[in-house]
């Protein structure tokens, strides 16, 4: 059995990408194409404005889970903050990765709301892909990178 090296994880801001939206989505880290009926029924049930960060935000969220990091000696390889997203390439390390990106959700909602969000911020749950070998880490970190240059 490979050794995990490295993840990415990936969430998305407040009904910003809904299952069943036209870009595909994922569920159980299954990739699913699109299903109208079932992106239409999710955003029936939205309750607030969709979150989407502005530049400003941005900056306040990826430095606030930079920080964390660094006290949490989480190595994180790339982020990118978007409006609607937020992908981090981390190594792997002894805290759960559900722990970690609770944290940093909380860590950055905490940063957030210093700007004034006072709403909801962040879907529920994350995506989560696997590196097993240096070729695998650096596709990620190149993916997460390009996302900073949009």
């Amino acid at each position: 059995m490979q050794k995990l090296l490295a993840y990415m994880i990936t969430w998305t801001t407040y009904g910003t990408w809904l299952q069943g939206d036209e870009r595909g989505y994922v569920k159980d880290g299954e990739v699913l194409s699109a299903n109208p009926a079932l992106e239409k029924s999710n955003l029936s049930s939205i309750t607030q404005q969709i979150t989407k960060l502005n530049p400003q935000q941005k900056i306040k969220a990826q430095n606030a889970i930079i920080e964390e990091a660094k006290r949490i000696n989480h190595k994180i390889y790339a982020i990118a903050v978007c409006s609607n997203h937020i992908h981090i390439v981390a190594e792997n390390n002894q805290i759960p990765m559900s722990q970690v990106v609770s944290r940093y959700k909380n860590i950055a909602t905490a940063a957030l709301k210093h700007t004034g969000l006072m709403d909801k911020i962040w879907s529920k749950g994350f995506d989560k892909r696997f590196c097993y070998d240096i070729k695998e880490i650096n596709a990620r970190i190149d993916y997460v990178n390009n996302h900073n240059q949009k």
